[in-house]
Formats: C-alpha cells, sequence, structure tokens
C-alpha cells in the first residue's frame, strides 16, 4: 500500500456566518463549527483510504478566538497521521475579518476515523508523508496523541462500567 501526501487528503472551505450560526454572545455555534469540522474532517479520511470511514474519536478541540458575523470562516482539514486503520485528520479553522482582512486561527481539533472493508471490519490504510513543517510537526506528535487516544479510551470504558442505562423517570 503506497504512502500519501497530506495534500492529497487536504479539504478546504470558506463560508460567511450568518445570523442564524451564531449565539445570544453573536459568536459562531461550537456544536455548528464542530458538527462542520466533523464532515471536512470525514471528506479527507475517505480521501486518504478510499474507504468508508467511521469517527472513532473527537479530541483537542479547542476554541481559541471568537468568530462573528463579520467573519469568514475558512475549514482547512488533511490527514497527519496513520495506524493500521485509523486516520488521524487536523483540522484549522482560520476567520478572517472580511472588512479589515485580519486573519486568526478560531479554533483546533483532531478526528480519528477508522477505515472499513466491504464487511464493515477495520482494514488497512496508506501511511503518511508530510511535506510542509506544520505536517511534519503534526506527523511528529501523531504518535503520542495516538498513545494518549488509546488510554483515554481504555479509561473511559472502565468509567462506562459504572454507568447505568435505567430509565432516570422510573
Amino acid at each position: 500500500m503506497n504512502a500519501k501526501t497530506c495534500n492529497e487528503s487536504r479539504v478546504v472551505r470558506t463560508s460567511r456566518i450568518f445570523p442564524n450560526d451564531v449565539n445570544n454572545h453573536n459568536t459562531m455555534f461550537g456544536g455548528k463549527l464542530m458538527s462542520d469540522m466533523d464532515m471536512l474532517a470525514s471528506i479527507s479520511a475517505t480521501r486518504h483510504s478510499r474507504r468508508e470511514v467511521v469517527t472513532a474519536s473527537t479530541d483537542s478541540v479547542d476554541f481559541l478566538s471568537p468568530i462573528t458575523q463579520q467573519d469568514s470562516v475558512c475549514f482547512e482539514s488533511f490527514v497527519t497521521w496513520t495506524g493500521t486503520s485509523s486516520i488521524e485528520v487536523f483540522v484549522k479553522i482560520i476567520a478572517e475579518n472580511l472588512m479589515t482582512g485580519n486573519r486568526k486561527i478560531a479554533a483546533t481539533a483532531f478526528f480519528t476515523f477508522v477505515a472499513l472493508d466491504e464487511n464493515g471490519k477495520p482494514t488497512p490504510v496508506p501511511k503518511i508523508i508530510p511535506e510542509t513543517n506544520e505536517e511534519k510537526k503534526l506527523y511528529e506528535t501523531g504518535k503520542d496523541r495516538a498513545e494518549k487516544r488509546k488510554e483515554h479510551r481504555k479509561n473511559s470504558k472502565e468509567l462506562a462500567s459504572y454507568f447505568t442505562t435505567e430509565k432516570p423517570w422510573e
């Protein structure tokens, strides 16, 4: 299986912010931003694997700066690291004030997907070839993030064993 560059999975989308996109603080809804991030990340993961993918985790969604109706929002996603069947996708959000041209990093996130074969089972994916400084830094730190996710998942499963499925209203 041939390795692929980060650029082969890159997705870029720019949108305006409208009144229905903002909350009572007149900043973009975090949930809407996260939904859009997941959608773009899934395209990057599918482009990389050329397989059906499922979201395995979303971690470190960091809202760094508010996005307002004066801004456009540019989403950029690309694959940064892969395991055997897992695909890590980095998503960067750049807000641009359309009147001044000032640009800022508004949010970042990492999503992990698993590629599936025709039977819905995890299947191997190509490795990554980072090219730019940004891609190289994300690639070099990818294995550490994957190990932390694995530990976090183990802890989450253990904690979930204490949860009840009883109906709270009964």
